[in-house]
């Protein structure tokens, strides 16, 4: 397997092999055969435990410093749960669902919970703690119809506690009944191989209600293989991870807990958040703790930047170590990209490699990896090894699919779903759109293109990419800016739906107060961001990207309504159907500012 150095660490060489078809389509492989990989994740934490029983896995906070956990009490602690859980009658039909957030007992829980061949689910802590109806978490319950419900705590759970109960689930256990379980020595007497269901992870889609994603442990050690397989330094670098995200999601819970688990590295639990207050304590954490890779989504990037540019001692602790920042989940406005090698300037320690990749919870989620450098963001890598990448002409641009031991078999209880998903040659379709970053050499890397489904026409019969459009006004906005979603559907300009950011448009007017309605009312806010949007009208006066109109939105968008998920990201089919008639008003000139040539707002 052919290797280069970038940044003092072995990657794989960048290649790619492009299959041509005569229907328009294109497959591009990786060359590299993906080999042997474990059959389960239970066979992974033992063997860590066997060889690295006394190295740290899992550090979650506690007081002033961290709860550690090594390998080897992991592994015994889990064999404890297992036993536990068996005796309580949870096997593959009843499995274990978890509410809390990330933290040592909900990883514990989720070990035993392999160990003993029972499914996890691991359900959005916003769907308990942040909803008013629960109908999301009613309708994960009654989709999975667990045996027995984790939490932390049972006090903040209460009411989500008796939203399931009055559905008939009212067997619970919360973390400290879990550490009393006393650990075990002995591997619980349990089939349990490739094809078995390790996780069932929801994610909601554009419309509608979640729908369960199949998580197999073929899936899940396939894809680390093609992890490792990428990024051969993990071999030889342990990763040591400072970690917020979500372990209802795929990126937090498959990816980035996986990683550390495959390659012996240790996992600090950052129990902050990128929102006001939490985003203080994921500095705090930082500070304590320093990661040679460090894992995010833009919306995070974009929390934590200001903290590392006016703290000189986080800036130190940060990037000491650190190797390799990561973005995935959403594209990365350039403007953060410039900000966050401008910041590591600063520290004086050596810049760390910009990298990312490509994927959904349908993919494990791995499907691209970036393992070369890359001037700037939109690049999503190459195929994996073992994994393919399908090109599916759709209009204008190409849909890609995908296919590997990577990919789900299906959503629970949801054959519908299941057959919908998977073209006939069985490629998962992922509604991604994707362009090669050059037609003349394939091995360049895949750029992002946007949702296939997104994009509109205009009634002059142009296309917005919508994509696109988002990521270049965010950074242009930028710090002023949250969020926008496009608008425009079957009208003759473009419009904007915009969240701003709150802390920075009060330094703007402070005689608007804290208060979002008299913020997103006032004439020198919305003339701020009229200016900006001005200036990305001057450098893009196509009509299918200039801004034409633009409302700010003070009301935050809605859990209950889909329009929001846990990492921060606006659904925008979801935001545009509730928000309906405040799009047709903004389109009227009814609502809203308009952006003309020369700045301001009118």
């Amino acid at each position: 397997m052919a290797q280069t150095i970038h940044n003092g660490l072995p990657f794989l060489d960048r290649q790619a092999t492009l299959e041509k078809r005569d229907d328009g389509s294109m497959i591009l492989r990786s060359p590299v055969a993906l080999g042997d990989y474990p059959a389960t994740i239970g066979a992974v934490l033992n063997a860590q435990a066997d060889t690295n029983g006394d190295r740290i896995f899992l550090a979650g906070r506690e007081g002033e410093g961290w709860q550690r956990l090594s390998y080897a009490e992991v592994r015994d602690r889990a064999l404890g749960i297992a036993q536990h859980l068996l005796a309580r009658g949870l096997g593959p039909d009843r499995p274990l669902m978890i509410l809390s957030g990330n933290s040592t007992g909900h990883a514990l829980a989720t070990f035993g919970a392999i160990l003993a061949g029972v499914p996890v689910v691991p359900v959005s802590p916003a769907y308990s703690l942040m909803s008013a109806d629960h109908a999301k978490l009613r309708h994960i319950a009654r989709l999975t119809r667990p045996g027995l419900i984790h939490v932390d705590a049972p006090a903040p759970f209460g009411p989500a506690l008796a939203a399931l109960a009055n559905e008939g689930f009212d067997a619970t256990i919360d973390s400290p009944a879990l550490f009393a379980i006393p650990p075990g020595s002995i591997a619980p007497n349990v089939q349990t191989g490739p094809d078995s269901v390790a996780k069932i992870l929801f994610t909601s889609g554009s419309t509608g209600l979640p729908k369960g994603v199949i998580n197999t442990h073929r899936m899940l050690c396939a894809n680390q293989a093609m992890l490792a397989a990428t990024w051969p330094f993990l071999r030889q670098m342990p990763p040591v991870l400072v970690d917020w995200l979500p372990w209802n999601h795929t990126f937090g819970g498959n990816f980035c807990l996986n990683l550390a688990l495959f390659n012996g590295g240790t996992f600090h639990i950052d129990d902050g958040k990128p929102a006001p207050p939490l985003i203080g304590r994921t500095a705090e954490n930082l500070a304590l703790a320093s990661p040679n890779l460090y894992f995010n989504v833009p919306a995070g990037f974009a929390a934590l930047l200001p903290h590392l540019e006016q703290n000189a001692s986080l800036r130190d602790s940060f990037f000491r170590d650190l190797k390799a920042i990561f973005y995935a989940a959403a594209a990365l406005p350039q403007d953060l990209w410039d900000r966050l090698e401008q910041v590591s300037a600063l520290s004086g320690h050596p810049r760390p490699m910009m990298l990312s990749a490509w994927g959904s919870t349908e993919t494990s989620p791995l499907a691209t990896m970036v393992h070369f450098p890359i001037p700037r963001a939109g690049n999503i890598g190459l195929p994996v090894p073992g994994c393919e990448l399908k090109f599916q002409p759709s209009g204008a641009k190409y849909e890609l699919r995908v296919r590997g031991p990577n990919i789900t078999p299906g959503y629970h209880d949801r054959p519908d779903l299941t057959e919908a998903a998977f073209d006939d040659e069985g490629f998962y379709c992922m509604g991604d759109a994707g362009k090669l970053a050059d037609p003349d050499d394939p091995s360049a890397g895949v750029l992002f293109d946007g949702r296939v489904a997104e994009d509109f026409k205009l009634t002059t019969g142009t296309w917005v990419s919508v994509g696109a459009l988002r990521v270049g006004v965010v950074g242009t906005c930028s710090p002023l800016v949250q969020d926008v979603v496009v608008t425009g559907h079957d009208t003759d300009s473009i419009g904007l739906l915009v969240w701003p950011a709150m802390a920075a448009i009060a330094a703007i007017d402070p005689d608007a107060g804290a208060d979002p309605e008299a913020l997103c009312a006032s004439e020198k806010v919305i003339a701020s961001i009229a200016d900006r949007l001005a200036t990305w009208n001057t450098a893009n006066p196509a009509s299918s990207t200039r801004i034409d109109r633009f409302v700010l939105m003070a009301e935050p968008p809605s859990l209950d309504a889909n329009e929001i998920t846990d990492k921060g990201h606006v659904n925008r089919r979801a935001t545009l159907d509730r928000r309906a008639a405040r799009v047709r008003a903004l389109h009227r000139g009814a609502q809203g500012a308009a952006v003309p040539d020369n700045g301001g707002a009118k």
